[in-house]
C-alpha cells in the first residue's frame, strides 16, 4: 500500500503505487521526485499502479511539488487498470500541466516505455 520509487535511470523516474493511496505517501515520494529533478534535471515519469483502490480521503490540495517542478517533468504515463483511467488523469490534471500525460492499460508497459522514450 502506497508509493515508492522503484527506478530512476536514463531520465525516467518510476514510480510504483499499490493499495489506496494516501496523501502523505504521495507528498514523500513527490519530494524524492523533487530530489531526483535537483540532481538529474530534466526527467520522464511512468506512474505503475498494481491492486489500486483509489485515492484515501484528504485535502490533496497542495500543489507545491507541481508549481515548482513541472517545467522539469517532460511526459507523464501512467499504466493501470482501465477502470481508473479517467480519476487518474483527472488527478494528475491532464491537460492543465504544461507536459503530455497518457494513460495505459496494464499489458501496454512496454508500450508506456517506448511513449516516454519518443520525443
Amino acid at each position: 500500500m502506497g508509493a515508492e520509487i522503484t527506478n530512476s535511470e536514463n531520465g525516467v523516474v518510476a514510480i510504483k503505487v499499490t493499495g489506496k493511496l494516501a496523501e502523505a505517501e504521495l507528498a514523500a515520494v513527490q519530494q524524492r521526485v523533487a530530489e531526483i529533478i535537483r540532481v538529474k534535471g530534466k526527467i520522464r515519469i511512468l506512474v505503475q499502479t498494481e491492486s489500486f483502490e483509489g485515492w484515501d480521503r484528504g485535502k490533496w490540495d497542495d500543489f507545491s511539488m507541481q508549481e515548482k517542478n513541472d517545467v522539469y517533468i517532460e511526459k507523464m504515463a501512467i499504466v493501470g487498470d482501465k477502470q481508473w483511467q479517467d480519476l487518474a488523469l483527472i488527478f494528475t490534471a491532464k491537460g492543465l500541466r504544461p507536459f503530455p500525460i497518457e494513460y495505459f492499460a496494464p499489458g501496454e508497459l512496454a508500450k508506456a516505455r517506448a511513449w516516454l522514450a519518443s520525443h
